[in-house]
């Protein structure tokens, strides 16, 4: 049975398949789609959705009453590689949407908050590998600096005023369906499009920066998953750290090659090598697998066979 659910930047790489994953399993017309720009015909056609202004308090207020709203996802940021290039505005999105929704929660508008998180919140002096739930952060861009502080408050919220608000430190993310949104670990789809039009594909990362990654379709199952829980069951009210893959450019490479033997690729690493370098490069996430029964089904693999098929045929 769903409930009356606003998910504030649907057009993004994962609001679009949240909102059409949610819309899917539920009564589309509970599933309240919005952003500050229209998104895709699917998205659009699919359900209602709102223009709306995440970082608007007033805006979001009268959205949810007049849908009757009982859990938002916000979904709405501003990514690594574009929040370099304009540090108070991301600072301004990600901090003030996410006050927004909090404090809707606090004054028992809404139930229930989504909030995503990132491996971003890690920084250079974070263990590298298995990096735990618990760590040293330091992160070392403006969008880990903005997740960390909002994990923080996300916590503080639960304590202090009972807010019901859950999250994931979401690793870098795959997808066919929606192209990425200014993010660091933007080659692993781009590639994907690249060998299929060009042949070959010049990375911005160079050619060993193993990082986590993982296929949407996990990403969007874990996220339900994560909200479907009862609340005894959700131990961590910062985020959790969520884990499927590591893997480097190289070795995407090369399984690209097992399907277009063909591919080429070539490296010119850029201002994001640093913001990569400055983060782990893989993740323990005992907790998620402890408290909510996760586990991920996509491997580098199956992830490459499903992007290259998939979007063949889109």
């Amino acid at each position: 049975m769903s409930k009356p659910t606003l998910i504030l930047g649907a057009c993004g790489q994962i609001g679009t398949e949240l909102t059409l994953a949610l819309r899917s399993a539920y009564s589309a017309e509970e599933i309240i789609a919005s952003d500050i720009r229209e998104g895709k015909p699917a998205l659009m056609d699919g359900g209602p959705f709102e223009l709306l202004d995440a970082t608007n308090y007033e805006a979001i207020e009268d959205v949810i009453m007049h849908y009757e709203i009982e859990e938002v996802y916000l979904m709405a940021a501003m990514l690594s590689a574009t929040a370099e290039k304009f540090p108070m505005r991301a600072w301004n999105l990600n901090m003030n949407a996410l006050f927004n929704v909090l404090n809707l929660a606090k004054e028992g508008k809404i139930s229930k908050i989504f909030w995503p998180s990132s491996i971003a919140v890690f920084g250079p002096d974070t263990p590298k590998l298995h990096t735990p739930q618990q760590t040293i952060m330091n992160p070392s861009t403006v969008y880990g600096i903005s997740k960390q502080s909002g994990e923080r408050w996300c916590e503080y919220y639960h304590k202090k005023f009972g807010v019901d608000v859950r999250s994931v430190r979401y690793p870098g993310l795959i997808s066919w369906k929606t192209l990425p949104g200014g993010g660091t670990t933007d080659y692993a789809v781009e590639i994907f499009h690249d060998a299929l039009e060009k042949g070959s594909y010049d990375c911005f990362l160079s050619e060993n920066t193993q990082l986590p990654m993982m296929y949407m379709d996990d990403a969007i199952r874990a996220t339900r998953e994560l909200m479907e829980r009862t609340p005894e069951d959700v131990t961590v009210r910062s985020s959790y750290n969520l884990a499927s893959m590591s893997f480097s450019p190289s070795e995407l490479a090369e399984s690209i090659q097992k399907e277009i033997p063909d591919f080429k690729m070539s490296y010119a690493p850029d201002f994001r090598q640093a913001i990569a370098d400055s983060w782990p490069k893989s993740i323990d996430d005992t907790k998620a697998r402890e408290d909510w029964d996760w586990q991920p089904e996509f491997d580098l693999k199956a992830t490459t066979k499903a992007m290259l098929q998939n979007l063949k045929q889109s």
